[in-house]
C-alpha cells in the first residue's frame, strides 16, 4: 500500500471530526460564553494547560469567552501560611478583615495572574480584572440563614449590581477577560469575597451570554446520587428547581447559578467535568456533549 493511501485513511477521521464542529461553529459565532474555572482543573498542571488551550481555541473560533475564577484550595493554603483558621458556615467561607486581605491577594495576585499567563502564551489575549475594576461587581454583606437565624460570616458579599462596561470593551477589542470573584462594596468602601459560581452566573446574565459553563470535579448532575452515577444530560429550569433542595451543598451554588442564568436570558447553562482534558471543546463543538445542560423552560413549562 502506498504512503498516499495510508495518509488518506488517517486524514479522513480528522476531517470528519472537524466537519462535525461546523454547525456548532456557525451557531456560536460571535456569541459570549462565560466559563467558571474551578476544581481540579485549577490545580492539575496538564488540565490547566488544556483549559487555556480550549479558551484560546474558542476565541479563535469566533466566540467571546469570559473566564471567572475563585480559588478555594489556594486561599485555604495561604490562610494556613498566615496562621488564619479556615472556617465555613452554610457552605461559605467565614471571611474576617484579615482573611479578606489574603483572599484578595491570592485571587487577584496569584490565581488570576497564573491563568492570564497561561492564556497569553498563545498571544496578547488575556486581561485580568476583579469585580472591583470599573464597578464590574457590586455587593452588600451577605448573611446566610442557619436554623432560622441570620449569621455573620464577615466580608462575604451578595451581588447587588453588575456593570459589564469594562468586560464589553475588552471583548470588543478582541481580548479574553479573566475575572476574580471579588466585589466592591455598595455601601462602605470595603471589598467582599463573593462565590465564584454565583459571580459567573450573574455576569453571564448581565452580558446576555449564549452559554454559562461551570467546571466541576464531577461528571455532571447525578440522577439519583449516591444510588446511581447516571448523569442527567439535560433538564429545564423548573425541573432543576425541584431538585435543588436535595443537592449536595457543593453543587447548590453551581446549580443555583445555572438556574439564575437560564431564567435571565442565557440560552444554556452547563455543568461539565473539569477533570476531563478539553471537556470545554467536547461540550461546545460535538454532538455528544458531556455533563449536564440546563435550558430555559419552554412556554407553559413553569407552573
Amino acid at each position: 500500500m502506498s504512503s498516499g493511501s495510508t495518509r488518506k485513511h488517517t486524514a479522513l477521521p480528522k476531517a470528519q471530526i472537524l466537519i462535525e464542529a461546523l454547525p456548532w461553529l456557525v451557531r456560536h459565532n460571535g456569541k459570549t460564553v462565560v466559563i467558571k474555572f474551578g476544581g481540579n482543573a485549577m490545580v492539575d498542571e496538564d488540565l490547566k494547560a488544556a483549559f487555556a488551550q480550549d479558551v484560546v481555541f474558542l476565541h479563535h473560533a469566533g466566540l467571546k469567552p469570559v473566564v471567572v475564577h475563585g480559588g478555594g484550595p489556594q486561599i485555604s493554603a495561604a490562610l494556613d501560611q498566615h496562621g488564619i483558621v479556615s472556617e465555613f458556615k452554610a457552605g461559605l467561607r467565614v471571611t474576617t478583615e484579615d482573611a479578606m486581605d489574603v483572599v484578595r491577594m491570592v485571587l487577584a495576585g496569584q490565581v488570576q495572574r497564573e491563568l492570564v499567563g497561561l492564556l497569553n502564551r498563545h498571544g496578547p489575549l488575556a486581561v485580568g480584572l476583579t469585580g472591583e475594576d470599573a464597578h464590574t461587581i457590586t455587593a452588600t454583606k451577605h448573611q446566610p440563614e442557619i436554623d432560622g437565624e441570620l449569621v455573620d460570616i464577615g466580608r462575604v458579599g451578595e451581588i447587588t449590581a453588575i456593570d459589564t462596561g469594562a468586560i464589553e470593551a475588552l471583548l470588543a477589542d478582541g481580548r479574553i477577560p479573566v475575572v476574580s470573584s471579588i466585589a466592591r462594596s455598595q455601601d462602605d468602601g470595603h471589598v467582599y469575597n463573593v462565590n465564584a459560581d454565583t459571580a459567573a452566573a450573574a455576569l453571564a446574565a448581565a452580558l446576555g451570554a449564549e452559554t454559562l459553563m461551570v467546571l466541576t470535579d464531577v461528571e455532571g448532575l447525578y440522577e439519583d446520587w449516591p444510588h446511581s452515577d447516571e448523569v442527567i444530560s439535560r433538564l429545564t429550569a423548573t425541573e432543576l428547581e425541584r431538585l435543588l433542595p436535595d443537592l449536595s451543598s457543593g453543587m447548590v451554588p453551581k446549580m443555583e447559578g445555572c438556574l439564575h442564568a437560564v431564567r435571565n436570558g442565557v440560552t444554556t447553562a452547563r455543568v461539565i467535568d473539569g477533570r476531563v482534558q478539553h471537556s470545554i471543546l467536547l461540550e461546545i463543538f460535538t454532538d455528544e456533549g458531556i455533563g449536564t445542560m440546563v435550558v430555559p423552560d419552554e412556554k407553559g413549562d413553569a407552573a
